[in-house]
C-alpha cells in the first residue's frame, strides 16, 4: 500500500468528512420512508462507493423494494424494478433490434437495464439465458445488442432480492455470478419497537413515498476518488489476505471446520473486502481503514463465497459460522 504521513492522512480525513456528510443526510431523508432497515441502508450506500452489486436475501414485506427506490430518489438517478420470472427473455432486460418499416432500417431499442439502479427482484426466478445476460451487465458495465455494444451509466448498481423460503419454481445462481456480487446482505425482521413505529407510521390506505433529493450523481464520483485514497496499513492488508487464505486452508483453524469447508473465498473476495472496509471508512468519517472495518463487513462479503459441505448442512452449520470460525482464529493487527 502507498505511504502517507500523518498530516498526509489528517487532511484526507478532513475531506472524507466533508464528503462523507451528503451520506447521513441521505440516510435521514430515507428514514422518512423506512422504519430501520439501518444495516441494508448502510450495504446500499457501500456498494454504491466500492461500486459493488449487492444481493440481498429476506422473506416478502421488509420494505427491500422501497429501500432501493428511495435510495434512486434522494440520489437523483434512474431506477427500474425488473421482476424476474420464469418466462423471462434476456432480450426483456437488455432490450432489441426493431425493424422500422418508414425508415426501412433496423434500430436499437434500449431495454431496463440502461438505468444507474436496478432491482432485480427474485432474480432466481429467472433461467439461465437471462442470468448471464445479467452478468455482462454486471461486470463488463456494458450491453451488446446485434452488433453494437453500449455502455451502460455511471453510477450503475444491481440490487438483486431472493426469497430465501420459496424454492418451488426457482434456478439456482450459478457460483460464478453469485460471485459477481460484492455483498450479500441478510435482511431480517424488524425489531418490537421498530414494528410498532412501522403500524402507527404505516397503517393507512396510503403511504408516503416522497424522498428529498440530496445528491447528484456526480458527487458520488467524487465520493469514489476519495475512497480510492483511503489508506490501508500493510498490516490490516495483511489481515485481509490472512481471512481469504485461511477460507481456502480451514483445515489450520481445525479439523471439523475442514469437513465443512467446500471451498473457500476467490481473489475477487480480497479485493471486495478492501475496498468495502475503506468505503466503511469514508462513511465514518475517516482517511484510513481499522481492524473493526473489515471484520464489520467480512460476513456480507465472505457468506456468498464460502461454499458448505453436506457435513455442514447436517450439523446445521451456515457458512456465516464459519466465517465467525475464521474470524476468531485469525489474530488482529
Amino acid at each position: 500500500m502507498t505511504n502517507k504521513t500523518h498530516s498526509d492522512i489528517q487532511k484526507l480525513s478532513e475531506d472524507v468528512q466533508q464528503a462523507s456528510s451528503p451520506f447521513s443526510q441521505l440516510r435521514s431523508a430515507i428514514h422518512e420512508v423506512i422504519v430501520g432497515q439501518d444495516e441494508l441502508l448502510h450495504r446500499m450506500f457501500i456498494g454504491l462507493l466500492a461500486n459493488g452489486h449487492l444481493l440481498i436475501e429476506g422473506v416478502p414485506g421488509l420494505a427491500k423494494t422501497l429501500a432501493v427506490s428511495s435510495l434512486a430518489k434522494g440520489i437523483n438517478t434512474s431506477f427500474q424494478r425488473l421482476q424476474f420470472t420464469p418466462d423471462l427473455l434476456p432480450a426483456d432486460l437488455t432490450g432489441t433490434l426493431m425493424y422500422r418499416q418508414d425508415k426501412g432500417e433496423f434500430v436499437v431499442n434500449k431495454g431496463p437495464i440502461f438505468s444507474s439502479i436496478i432491482l432485480a427482484d427474485e432474480i432466481n426466478r429467472a433461467p439461465a439465458k437471462v442470468q448471464s445476460a445479467l452478468l455482462e451487465a454486471m461486470q463488463e458495465r456494458q450491453v451488446t445488442i446485434g452488433t453494437e455494444t453500449f455502455a451502460l451509466p455511471d453510477p450503475f448498481l444491481v440490487l438483486a432480492t431472493m426469497n430465501p423460503i420459496e424454492q418451488e419454481g426457482t434456478y439456482p445462481l450459478p457460483e460464478a455470478q453469485v460471485d459477481r456480487f460484492m455483498l450479500k446482505v441478510v435482511v431480517d425482521y424488524p425489531n418490537k419497537s421498530e414494528e410498532l413505529e412501522i403500524l402507527q407510521r404505516m397503517a393507512k390506505t396510503t403511504q408516503a413515498t416522497a424522498v428529498d433529493c440530496v445528491m447528484q450523481s456526480d458527487s458520488i464520483a467524487h465520493a469514489r476518488t476519495l475512497v480510492d485514497q483511503i489508506y490501508v496499513d500493510d498490516k490490516i492488508a495483511e489481515y485481509i489476505v490472512e481471512l481469504i487464505q485461511t477460507s481456502r486452508t480451514p483445515e489450520i483453524v481445525s479439523e471439523e471446520l475442514a469437513e465443512f469447508v467446500e471451498y473457500g473465498a476467490s481473489p475477487r473476495a480480497t479485493l471486495a473486502l478492501t475496498l468495502c472496509a475503506k468505503a466503511n471508512a469514508f462513511l465514518d468519517g475517516r482517511g484510513y481503514v481499522v481492524p473493526q472495518d473489515v471484520k464489520d463487513l467480512a460476513h456480507d462479503v465472505l457468506r456468498h463465497r464460502i461454499a458448505t459441505t453436506y457435513e455442514a448442512e447436517a450439523e446445521g452449520k451456515t457458512s456465516d459460522d464459519i466465517v465467525t470460525s475464521i474470524l476468531d482464529f485469525v489474530p488482529v493487527p
